[in-house]
């Protein structure tokens, strides 16, 4: 269990050094992210499991992952204009262009509209 506390304050620390690096210069992000994240380590203080801890611990890596490679800091530097913070790590994919006229290969469906619309259910011709 002693092994465990000390992975857990490994864990705390290295949420809230990427959470200083995540949102530098944003002091309102700041306060948010460090009362967010003292709040759920205070709220499961008490949980003496060791494999719920672990599970824990393994959230608190993939919440870590998050913020370092898929949160984005912008600020607007004029009207209009926007200034992104990307670093290194910052997971990044291809930018396909938005295309206003672009229609899916399979057409536009929509519920309750196009040929059948006004067709009852089981309306079928007996003869």
């Amino acid at each position: 269990m002693t092994n465990l506390k000390a992975l857990v304050l490994q864990n705390f620390k290295k949420i809230h050094r990427t959470r200083l690096r995540v949102f530098d210069g944003d002091e309102k992000a700041l306060l948010a992210a460090r009362l967010k994240i003292n709040d759920e380590f205070r709220k499961n203080q008490n949980v003496r499991d060791e494999e719920a801890i672990k599970a824990m611990l393994k959230f608190g890596d993939d919440v870590e992952r998050e913020l370092r490679t898929q949160v984005i800091q912008a600020r607007e530097v004029k009207p209009g204009v926007f200034e992104a913070k990307i670093s290194q790590e910052t997971l990044k994919m291809e930018n396909t262009p938005y295309n206003d006229s672009a229609i899916p290969e399979g057409g536009i469906k929509r519920k309750g509209k196009g040929c059948c619309q006004n067709q009852k259910p089981n309306d079928t011709k007996t003869t």
